[in-house]
């Protein structure tokens, strides 16, 4: 949505006299970028350096997040250039100080609203509380010895106790991998209908639906899982007509924190270029009675915004700080 500064001339009247002021600036251009990045955090699983050995797959043994541009949209929005503030005196307002539409913006109070930006929430660890539904704990069998009085004679005596213990690592994969086939055998025996209970139907596709969902659930433990999530923020640039260049860095992204300031040296920075036209000087003004009144012309701009490799936005804009300042008599009475 293109947001502009409009306000109308704001009169001081002295009471002792019909006599009025008013102070306007000149306008300037600001450029504003909505930007979208999406952050792809794909989670290992606790089983991976089992994968190859149970399932005969390679899988990634640590978390890994990257982000990505996904949409990026340019807004540009008229404001009061403050260093350019100029007074008009005279018995009236005149009224191209109302026409704001036109490039002359007065200095009346304007409120702006403000604005909050969700960034990424903190970082979590993966969550595999929930895939497979095998024990965590197995039945080891452990033998311990008494001392038994025989007589005047102690003897060791052989006691065999089951004892529970947490299953090892190795164990707990060796057993969602046998679930995994297991799971993969009976839906090709309820397909080929090789069972003894009898499929048709809806029957037939809910059970093989249910089969491969916690087929899914215990292969994440080997292969992990992925979630996205995206962030969005607004970056806003005002061209100065003291960078000879007109070049500017619009935004960076980071690997760790996605979207960052342009001052962030640790994200990877993307330019904005722009190439201003050349702008006609404006016509003579004739010698009269009145008072002079400046204005701007912008300058129309070609815009390039790139990651120094690939472009994501082109366009034409004008700029107004960019263009000429310029000045039109205008009668007071």
């Amino acid at each position: 949505m293109i947001r502009r500064f409009l306000t109308l001339a704001a009169v001081a009247v002295f009471a002792t006299s019909a006599f009025a002021q008013t102070t306007y600036s000149l306008p300037q251009t600001c450029l504003s970028f909505e930007v979208t990045a999406r952050q792809t955090v794909r989670y290992a699983g606790p089983y991976a350096k089992y994968a190859e050995k149970y399932l005969g797959v390679t899988a990634a043994q640590e978390d890994q997040s990257s982000f990505q541009i996904v949409s990026v949209r340019m807004t540009p929005f008229v404001e009061a250039d403050q260093s350019k503030r100029f007074v008009f005196s005279g018995s009236k307002t005149p009224d191209f100080l109302t026409l704001t539409s036109q490039g002359l913006i007065s200095t009346g109070e304007a409120g702006f609203g403000s604005e909050s930006v969700w960034r990424f929430p903190a970082r979590k660890d993966g969550d595999f509380s929930q895939k497979g539904v095998s024990s965590n704990f197995t039945s080891e069998a452990t033998t311990l010895y008494k001392n038994v009085k025989n007589e005047d004679v102690y003897t060791k005596v052989a006691i065999q106790q089951d004892m529970v213990v947490e299953k090892s690592l190795d164990a707990k994969a060796r057993e969602a991998a046998d679930m995994i086939f297991d799971l993969r055998k009976k839906r090709v025996q309820i397909v080929t209908g090789d069972t003894d209970a009898t499929f048709s139907g809806e029957a037939l596709a809910a059970a093989v639906a249910e089969i491969s969902k916690l087929e899914k659930e215990y292969m994440s433990l080997f292969i992990g899982y992925t979630e996205t999530q995206e962030q969005t923020m607004k970056f806003d640039i005002v061209p100065s007509a003291a960078n000879q260049k007109q070049i500017y860095i619009a935004f960076r992204l980071s690997d760790n924190a996605g979207l960052v300031a342009s001052d962030n040296i640790e994200g990877k920075p993307y330019i904005l270029e722009l190439k201003p036209q050349a702008v006609s000087d404006a016509p003579a003004v004739a010698a009269g009675k009145g008072q002079m009144a400046t204005y701007r012309i912008p300058a129309i701009c070609e815009l390039k915004l790139s990651d120094g490799v690939n472009t994501l936005l082109r366009d034409r804009v004008p700029v107004y700080q960019l263009g000429k300042d310029a000045t039109f008599m205008v009668n007071s009475k």
